[in-house]
């Protein structure tokens, strides 16, 4: 990073101006800027001065503010003004501590307490209870002053409850103890907790300056520069003058730049992380896609509930998809419907009109579905590794771990003699590049794959297994219709993106990380990068 600097002024003899300071710069991750002091006016600086001038060892900055009848921030203002000369004067901070009426505190030791008051309000022949009730001392001050015994309510009254008073007097020693606060007068311990629990009275910590005379004390203030010209270069005159210092240990500008969304910071490194790997990206540009790819390539039946309405959105414009290779098509329809490559089938009716509806996408398996079959017209079978990672849509319950719309990470390998052995190395080489080293795989059932498992991680948020995906290895009932060799293996997984995010970045709500919940300022406060991978 280039920096300019445009003034620099460190303390000792000077034989040039670019020879100011002691020590080295090398580089600095911020830029750099002159500390801009709070701004005080010249009158307040300069009775600051003169009382410390004639003061002998000094003087507290409360009180200089109430001699000279001014706010204190206005002193804290002119001695922050003073520091920035250099060692014009010395300020020790100092921090003390009192008890302050609070505003119902003050208004209470001006107007009486709430019971006072109400005791005040009850006339000799009695006041309804509604009546009391509406002022605005009534209920606080009804209960303390039935605890007080100053009233007492008569409900048996033919008008209804009634307050009459108990007492020809009272004295009110919760106004004579926020007195003798207000005049500084101490209280006892018991008294104070009392005030306190009524909200009357607080502690305040009051910080304040002890001001002494610095090194290079004056009453006259000479005007620091706080540029090097060309000019006083020229003619020497940089050499008399004094300048105001850098503050190199201030917080640089914030830059002006873009946010990723932890989203899209996971989804590039999954990315990088299958590249890494040797994998190849799929085009997943489909969102629509044709039951046919969906379901029925991947051997699994058109009665099967996730093809349901209630899993499944359809759509009803286009509703229908037309353009299928057909030999494929009938050789899917037979092993659904009469079995074949070693299995039975499911022994039911297949029909067309199913296959043919169109549905927002439920899994990127579907585009696999299509890379395979493509692959398969190959005239000689060459391994391939691919992957893709992109959104899908399912008609689910909104919860914090569920959306009906979120990303999907599909990976498959296709080669000879792979095993479920190949696909649980694989998946944990692929999470302990990204960090995530605490995995479980659980048996499962899937259409299109056996053996098959899921993938579980640890969320040390939730404190529990979160599933992030789901495996297995591709059926032959699946494979060999596209033509696919027989002794070739494809081991598959689809995993989600927002959970392994959710698991990264700590958050246990789903809709805290998409939607329209989504709090900005967590993309913003983001990490540029992470170290923990």
């Amino acid at each position: 990073m280039c920096l300019r600097l445009r003034l620099l002024t460190l303390e000792g003899s000077v034989s040039s101006p670019f020879t100011r300071f002691s020590g080295s710069l090398t580089s600095f991750p911020f830029s750099v800027k002159p500390r801009i002091p709070i701004m005080a006016d010249a009158g307040s600086v300069e009775a600051l001065l003169q009382l410390v001038e004639k003061a002998d060892g000094g003087v507290d900055s409360l009180d200089v503010a109430s001699s000279i009848g001014v706010d204190h921030q206005v002193i804290v203002g002119a001695v922050k003004s003073l520091q920035s000369l250099g060692d014009v004067i010395s300020a020790e901070q100092r921090s003390s501590k009192h008890w302050e009426l609070t505003e119902e505190g003050t208004e209470l030791a001006e107007q009486g307490s709430h019971e006072a008051r109400v005791f005040s309000s009850v006339p000799p022949e009695g006041l309804p209870q509604s009546e009391l009730m509406k002022l605005s001392f009534g209920k606080i001050g009804f209960s303390k002053a039935m605890s007080n015994k100053w009233i007492r309510v008569d409900k048996s009254h033919e008008g209804g409850p009634r307050i009459f008073r108990s007492v020809e007097s009272i004295q009110d020693q919760v106004r004579e103890k926020l007195l003798l606060v207000q005049r500084g007068a101490p209280l006892e311990e018991k008294d104070k907790n009392e005030l306190k629990k009524r909200k009357l009275l607080a502690e305040v910590t009051v910080k304040s300056y002890w001001i002494t005379r610095g090194s290079s004390f004056s009453t006259t203030l000479t005007k620091q520069e706080t540029e090097l010209t060309a000019e006083m270069i020229a003619t020497g005159s940089w050499k008399d003058r004094k300048f105001k210092p850098y503050n190199f240990e201030a917080m640089g500008v914030a830059p002006d730049c873009g946010h990723l969304h932890p989203l899209m910071k996971v989804r590039t490194q999954f990315r990088q992380i299958f590249l890494e790997m040797g994998f190849s990206e799929m085009p997943t540009n489909n969102f629509i896609e044709s039951s046919f790819w969906n379901f029925d390539s991947l051997f699994q039946p058109q009665q099967h509930p996730a093809r349901d309405q209630h899993d499944t959105f359809f759509l009803s414009d286009p509703a229908l998809a037309h353009d299928f290779p057909q030999d494929y098509l009938e050789r899917v329809k037979r092993v659904h419907s009469e079995g074949g490559y070693g299995s039975q089938g499911y022994k039911y009716d297949w029909k067309i009109e199913e296959a043919q509806k169109n549905i927002l996408r439920t899994h990127t398996t579907a585009v696999s579905a299509r890379m395979l079959y493509k692959l398969a017209q190959q005239e000689k079978f060459t391994p391939v590794k691919y992957f893709s990672i992109d959104r899908v849509f399912r008609n689910e319950t909104l919860d914090a771990t569920h959306l009906a719309e979120f990303h999907q990470i599909e990976g498959v390998v296709a080669d000879y003699g792979l095993t479920l052995g190949d696909l649980m190395g694989v998946l944990h080489q692929f999470f302990t590049k990204l960090g995530i080293t605490k995995l479980r795989f659980k048996p499962a059932y899937n259409p299109y794959t056996e053996p098959s498992m899921e993938v579980f991680s640890y969320h040390e948020g939730l404190k529990k297994w979160v599933e992030v995906g789901n495996s297995g290895v591709f059926r032959p009932e699946m494979l060999l219709p596209m033509g696919l060799p027989e002794d070739v293996s494809v081991i598959a997984w689809g995993l989600s993106l927002e959970r392994p995010t959710m698991i990264k970045y700590g958050i246990n709500n789903i809709r805290e990380l998409v939607g329209h919940k989504v709090n900005l300022q967590m993309v913003y406060d983001g990490p540029i990068c992470r170290l923990d991978s």
